[in-house]
């Protein structure tokens, strides 16, 4: 089995700008409906711009976690690529987590884990991707 992400959009092409700075991936060719993004390691899954002709209604039912080490310079980037905060950072458990919605209005989290292994995975990710 492959995990594949698919995110309805309505422009795919503009939209996987976005997507492959925030993830770090590669954009393929607008081959309609969709637009690939792939992580150039090959270590994670595939993100699928898919075209729809409807516009987005409401909350998403699943969306993307993006783990990090640090809130605020995470933050500071996903803003200046065009990302929107709907909810500023809060705690919840431990784990710090802020709601961002990209370019079109499709929700994801920024979070940071408490302090022990998944603080420290996501450490690594990130000194992995940058």
């Amino acid at each position: 089995m492959q995990l594949v992400w698919v995110l309805d959009c309505a422009e795919p092409e503009a939209l996987a700008g976005f997507w492959s700075a925030v993830l770090g991936y590669r954009a393929g060719p607008w081959e309609p409906p969709y637009v690939s993004l792939t992580d150039p390691s090959g270590r994670r899954p595939e993100l699928l711009l898919q075209q729809v002709p409807e516009p987005k209604a409401g909350k998403n039912r699943m969306h993307l976690d993006l783990r990090v080490a640090g809130m605020e310079p995470e933050l500071a980037r996903l803003r200046a690529l065009g990302a929107r905060v709907v909810r500023e950072p809060f705690e919840e458990e431990g784990w710090c987590t802020a709601v961002l919605a990209d370019p079109e209005g499709n929700e994801f989290c920024v979070v940071v884990p408490p302090e022990g292994p998944d603080r420290e995975a996501a450490a690594a990710a990130s000194s992995a991707d940058g």
